[in-house]
């Protein structure tokens, strides 16, 4: 079982920043993927929003990296752990466009991309840039396809739809890899539904470990059922995390206490069917976050897989 981490800084909803990351730098992101990097982290991950509305940014904030240009930077920094979208809102964009950026993440990565693609929630994002919000669904299902054909090997890729069609057209460079994976995100039953027909990978988005069995269940069943025989790689989301006995108030959700317990816990996960979990640690400072990642490398992960 691999383990990857959404990177704290690039993204800051009050669900989940801690209060040091708001005074955070450049400098402190590089020191977390090169962390990531060391400490055998499958990827780091990066979220996507254009802009919040006034009327949700006291829960979300309006602290949200570009994913491209933030995955790009850290590409340059780091040499092993691969770069995630986590996730790529890409109805807001052509799929030629984004195609075009996570191509060349892809190439100038050494083909360390992970897609993770997802339909969003915000309206207002949709409506500012002209895309359907209400359409997201179909638009995303169909994004995913021609997505496929862009990321595709063709320097002249060709894809004919009912709201996207593109062919004569060049696009280089090529990803560095001739298939790109491409994850969709969400636990709804039609994200569940295009994780288990388009996805090579699905990414829950918040589903209690008790939900998780059926939604699993439910990802192969729908899989075979379309006639899909590539394996997909199943994630989850786990509860935050704190190695060690914590001298300070790490919330009564956080898995706290000695790496054997730990892992122990987290091997429940692939117990049940799980190929990656995403983890994500309480700190107090940049200091104390990279601690804790080098501590779950050095002395949780080797348990994980026991």
């Amino acid at each position: 079982m691999a383990y990857g981490i959404q990177l704290p800084v690039q993204s800051q909803s009050a669900i989940y920043a801690e209060p040091w990351e708001a005074a955070a730098t450049p400098a402190d992101l590089v020191r977390i993927a090169r962390a990531a990097d060391r400490g055998g982290f499958a990827y780091i991950a990066s979220c996507d929003h254009i802009a919040i509305p006034r009327r949700l940014a006291e829960g979300m904030s309006t602290v949200w990296y570009d994913p491209v240009a933030t995955l790009a930077f850290l590409a340059g920094v780091t040499e092993r752990v691969l770069l995630m979208s986590h996730v790529a809102v890409i109805g807001l964009r052509h799929p030629l466009i984004t195609a075009k950026q996570y191509a060349t993440l892809d190439h100038l990565s050494g083909g360390r991309l992970i897609l993770g693609v997802g339909a969003g929630h915000v309206r207002e994002e949709f409506e500012a840039v002209g895309a359907d919000f209400d359409g997201r669904g179909g638009v995303l299902d169909e994004s995913i396809d021609a997505l496929r054909a862009a990321l595709g090997p063709e320097e002249y890729p060709e894809f004919a739809g009912q709201r996207f069609s593109f062919g004569g057209l060049g696009q280089l460079p090529r990803p560095a890899r001739e298939k790109v994976p491409i994850w969709v995100g969400g636990s709804s039953p039609a994200a569940v539904r295009r994780a288990a027909v388009r996805g090579d990978g699905w990414l829950p988005q918040g589903d209690a470990r008790d939900r998780l069995p059926a939604q699993i269940e439910r990802v192969h069943a729908l899989r075979e059922e379309a006639g899909v025989g590539e394996p997909i790689v199943i994630g989850a989301i786990t509860e935050p995390l704190y190695v060690g006995e914590p001298g300070w108030s790490v919330g009564r959700r956080t898995l706290a206490g000695k790496p054997e317990a730990l892992a122990e816990s987290l091997r429940e996960y692939a117990a049940i069917g799980v190929h990656q979990i995403q983890v994500r640690f309480r700190s107090r400072s940049v200091d104390e976050l990279t601690d804790q990642m080098a501590a779950f490398g050095a002395d949780v992960a080797p348990y994980l897989n026991q």
